[in-house]
């Protein structure tokens, strides 16, 4: 799944290079997404050199140099792989309210052309908890407060060794600056999302599985793996 995305979106890069000179992308950060970045790292013919990069979330309150923060993880597996034109990295510091302000109008000055996202166990996209996700959100960036299920899913998959260690804030872009995005790549492997992938493919589109709003983009593309797809036999 993840070699067979990461060439879409390594062809979606090629081509748009090839019509502008650079490329505005954000990433996930997520194990979820280990394969795709691995395998997007390797591609061939992709100037990084004209891609400027961004990623959707981060954690509040950890230290800098914390292997758990989404920038650090992103460097660890991506960012620091390729030879990408600008990075810009989500750092909360003392005001994450401001943080929030400043990384928006980064966002905002220009279209975002490609999102690479994943869908978490509750349905959220980026930070978009069903508690705090708007669909006619305001804000192209905020702060916001993860809700336990969000907050468990982060022990399950090993960034933390308990749930007292997850952040109870983060930054995050909202509904609608994802959905913004031109061309969107949305991975989700592994069994503990079958339901959520249920509910965003088969529900009502409700904040109640965040994720449900994507199927109203012109340009999503969804990847699943035998667990995750809940109509596979």
């Amino acid at each position: 799944m993840g070699a067979v995305a990461a060439a879409e979106i390594a062809q979606e890069l090629r081509v748009r290079l090839g019509q502008k000179d650079r490329v505005r992308m954000v990433f996930a950060a997520a194990p979820s997404q280990s394969d795709v970045l691995s395998a997007l790292a390797r591609a061939e013919g992709v100037d990084w050199t004209r891609v400027e990069a961004f990623h959707m979330d981060e954690y509040v309150g950890l230290p800098d140099d914390a292997p758990q923060r989404f920038g650090n993880w992103l460097g660890r597996h991506f960012f620091d792989l390729v030879p990408l034109y600008k990075v810009h990295r989500i750092m909360p510091g003392s005001d994450p309210s401001a943080t929030a302000r400043d990384y928006a109008q980064l966002l905002d000055a220009a279209p975002i052309d490609v999102i690479q996202l994943g869908i978490g166990v509750n349905g959220h996209i980026a930070f978009n908890d069903p508690p705090v996700a708007r669909f006619d959100d305001p804000l192209s960036v905020k702060m916001v407060e993860l809700d336990a299920v969000c907050r468990q899913q982060q022990v399950d998959d090993d960034c933390f060794e308990r749930f007292e260690d997850v952040p109870a804030y983060a930054i995050t872009l909202t509904v609608p600056r994802l959905m913004a995005g031109e061309r969107l790549f949305c991975m989700v492997p592994g069994a503990a999302k079958r339901a959520a992938v249920k509910a965003a493919l088969d529900g009502p589109i409700t904040t109640d599985c965040p994720a449900s709003i994507l199927r109203q983009h012109p340009a999503c593309t969804v990847y699943l793996d035998q667990d995750s797809d809940p109509h596979a036999q």
